[in-house]
């Protein structure tokens, strides 16, 4: 009697201790969710207009907390999501300085507001594969990065408007575009138009008299 009690006890110990390594193994990451990729930086807002976004905290935010997604697993991104969609919806609905309360940009902060909810939904598919998180994390820093480009096409936009006494409108320069092309052939193009208007009122006159 008393070595079947053993043997029964000793069945007890052994089946809570397979369960017990059964649980940790679940609760183990996969080794391939937790490879460390890296990724392409964000673009940023150039030093030149950091003055300009210097009062946007919200903004800046979301670009020190970016870089930690530079280098990162599947498993830390994921960890991270939630945190980043609290960051970009604050973003959402902060009150952005009066030159950036445009259409254009407010849709870019949109589209990086669903790309981090998407990547926060990730955190609840069980089946979940590395490639399809860092392929989410990638999208979510092209967003950011899109947002910051329009905002420094805006600035150049301004900082050009404000450099010339020449309506953009009067020699025929689609301003919007204006972060594709250099400042010194756009100068040298408004001296020229300039010229040629001179010299053609200069022709005019003479022919009259």
């Amino acid at each position: 009697m008393k070595y079947t009690c053993l043997l029964i006890l000793s069945l007890f110990v052994i089946s809570c201790g397979n369960k017990k390594r059964d649980k940790d193994a679940l609760k183990k990451p996969k080794p391939l969710m937790s490879l460390v990729s890296t990724h392409t930086p964000t673009e940023n807002v150039l030093p030149v207009f950091w003055k300009d976004v210097e009062d946007w905290k919200e903004l800046k935010a979301i670009d020190s907390f970016f870089v930690r997604f530079r280098k990162i697993s599947p498993n830390e991104a994921l960890s991270n999501a939630l945190e980043l969609q609290g960051l970009v919806k604050n973003l959402k609905d902060s009150v952005k300085p009066k030159i950036f309360e445009t259409p254009s940009l407010d849709a870019r902060i949109n589209i990086l507001n669903n790309e981090t909810l998407r990547l926060a939904d990730l955190i609840t598919i069980s089946a979940i594969k590395p490639n399809e998180v860092n392929t989410q994390i990638d999208k979510t820093m092209l967003a950011f990065s899109a947002l910051n480009t329009k905002i420094n096409a805006v600035l150049a936009k301004i900082n050009f408007e404000n450099d010339i006494d020449v309506d953009v409108k009067f020699i025929g320069l689609d301003s919007s575009r204006i972060d594709s092309v250099s400042k010194k052939s756009i100068d040298l193009r408004i001296k020229q138009k300039i010229l040629d208007k001179n010299n053609l009122d200069n022709g005019s006159q003479k022919r009259e008299q």
